[in-house]
């Protein structure tokens, strides 16, 4: 476990709207190569490690793109908090908005939900290690 000190790393004060530049992003938070698939590509890799040092190092690099996960988030959500439907309508976000409102859903800038098939675990340290450089 971590200690959770509730405040960004890095505080995010967006003044201006843009959720055209949010469609964009939201790949960073739920895309195929976006922070959460990071961090669960971490966190699942670990177990596969030959030893102690390597299982802490990908588990502390997880925990660390948890938090990069909770950064863009908040990014996307500041881009189009309180944004009027037209304006979303008009950035391509309508349907995301119909599903999910102003919450953050993890998904590619094209409209596909997260899904695990993006990772690759296969319990290889050479293998695993490889699609972490491929992913980073």
């Amino acid at each position: 476990m971590w200690t959770y000190n509730k405040v960004l790393e890095y505080p995010i004060k967006i003044k201006c709207k843009n959720p055209a530049l949010a469609k964009n992003i939201i790949s960073q938070y739920g895309g195929p190569d976006g922070e959460l698939a990071a961090s669960l590509r971490y966190l699942s890799q670990r177990f596969g490690m030959p030893d102690e040092r390597a299982k802490a190092i990908l588990n502390d690099i997880g925990t660390e793109e948890l938090a990069h996960l909770e950064m863009v988030g908040t990014i996307v959500h500041q881009l189009t908090d309180g944004v009027c439907p037209a304006e979303l309508e008009k950035a391509g976000l309508g349907p995301y908005y119909t599903d999910h409102g102003w919450g953050v859903y993890p998904q590619a800038a094209a409209g596909f939900p997260f899904t695990a098939s993006v990772l690759a675990v296969k319990g290889d340290p050479i293998a695993d290690l490889q699609e972490d450089l491929a992913a980073d």
